[in-house]
């Protein structure tokens, strides 16, 4: 039986519940009591169809998009002019802050730990798949369906819910409440059954031209962070769907906008926008993202101003002959803080014994130092990059006042 606020002829539509019958697994074992706390049917959310929706903002909000979308626009030329590229550094600075949402931590030098390969810190991990399902995302805009979504997450998670990885979810979740029953939770998503139906609609909202793109992205972000398609890795996934649609959609040709460093500012808030929208709220979610722009961007071109910086100063201390592969090096750890040889000498297409020898060059010009006194599977960092990078992280924390 489906029942909530009714769908409204005008606007956006509002989310209803239907009553669920619950199965206990420990309905027959565990501790008796609190037990009727978790027995009986519980409400889910029905997602409502939003592909053909009309989408209606406030002259407020429609200027706030205009504003944050020619942000962001700028912001893509000024990367796509730039001598570096930076593409590569903000992929990881988005990726860490979206794991930070998640409350998933960790420096800047463990993450590129590993990244090659040095596992064992759970968090670290983690973030570097997130990496990896940002990559795919990014390159398999030129159709976001749901095939697309799938690898999205088949490449975050593979390595830890393997058995879950890239496929819809087959069992109910919710948040908040207790891991044995849906009841007394927070959100009880739809069930299992509405996902393949409820993402198939999302995507013909995707594929809608007449929105523009930003406010698009961040509804179609709530919208799939409501249908919680899979057991895990929601959040993370969304938000690579929601840079992926920017991309798709050509408003950041080039860069990569860390909008979860901006709503790091205030992830309450963030959450609070998402339950609203369930209620048929557009503007408060499109505004919320819309305003992580401004920080988000600020933070980044102080980023980029940091190892520009370093970069520079690099250049009055390297004493190879111009041309040689320590100057390419330089170039690849601006960006890449953290390599070893076998890095070093795919990055820069030269053998495994120049690679060494431009890694020494920057070891006793003071631009790397190896990390740890192993003679075997040496890795070398360039600390002012990572301090950066770090730093990044920790403005991403600071409320505006």
């Amino acid at each position: 039986m489906t029942s909530g606020p009714p769908q409204r002829a005008a606007g956006w539509p509002s989310y209803a519940t239907e009553t669920v019958a619950w199965e206990s697994a420990d309905a027959s074992y565990g501790p008796r009591t609190g037990r009727s706390a978790h027995a009986g049917p519980y409400e889910a959310v029905v997602p409502p169809r939003i592909a053909d929706a009309p989408v209606s903002l406030s002259s407020q909000a429609s200027a706030l998009v205009a504003e944050a979308s020619a942000e962001i626009a700028r912001f893509d030329a000024e990367t796509h002019a730039a001598t570096t590229s930076f593409a590569a550094l903000l992929l990881r600075t988005e990726a860490a802050s979206s794991s930070q949402i998640e409350n998933l931590t960790s420096s800047a030098k463990a993450i590129a730990l590993a990244e090659l390969g040095r596992t064992g810190r759970a968090n670290a991990d983690e973030i570097v798949a997130n990496v990896t399902a940002m990559t795919q995302a990014l390159q398999g805009v030129d159709h976001l369906d749901g095939d697309a979504i799938l690898a999205m997450h088949r490449a975050l998670m593979v390595g830890h819910l393997p058995a879950a990885a890239g496929r819809w979810r087959d069992q109910q979740v919710w948040i908040g409440g207790t891991s044995r029953s849906p009841h007394g939770a927070a959100f009880i998503a739809p069930v299992h059954q509405r996902v393949p139906a409820a993402i198939a609609d999302l995507v013909a909202f995707i594929e809608r031209d007449d929105v523009p793109l930003l406010a698009q992205a961040a509804l179609t972000h709530a919208q799939f962070e409501s249908i919680h398609p899979f057991p895990d890795g929601n959040g993370r996934t969304g938000r690579a769907l929601l840079h992926a649609q920017l991309r798709h959609g050509g408003l950041a040709r080039d860069a990569i906008v860390p909008v979860s460093a901006g709503l790091l500012l205030d992830t309450d808030r963030y959450f609070q926008a998402l339950t609203a929208y369930r209620s048929g709220d557009v503007e408060t979610i499109v505004t919320e993202v819309c305003q992580a722009v401004f920080p988000a961007l600020a933070n980044s071109r102080q980023l980029i101003a940091d190892v520009t910086d370093a970069r520079t100063a690099w250049q009055q201390r390297i004493r190879a002959r111009r041309g040689a592969a320590a100057w390419a090096l330089a170039d690849l750890v601006s960006t890449r803080p953290v390599v070893n040889v076998r890095i070093a000498a795919q990055k820069l297409d030269v053998s495994t014994v120049n690679a060494q020898l431009a890694i020494d060059r920057l070891v006793e010009d003071g631009v790397l130092e190896q990390i740890g006194r192993g003679t075997r599977d040496r890795v070398w960092q360039a600390p002012e990059v990572l301090t950066a990078m770090d730093r990044f992280a920790e403005r991403s924390h600071r409320r505006l006042g």
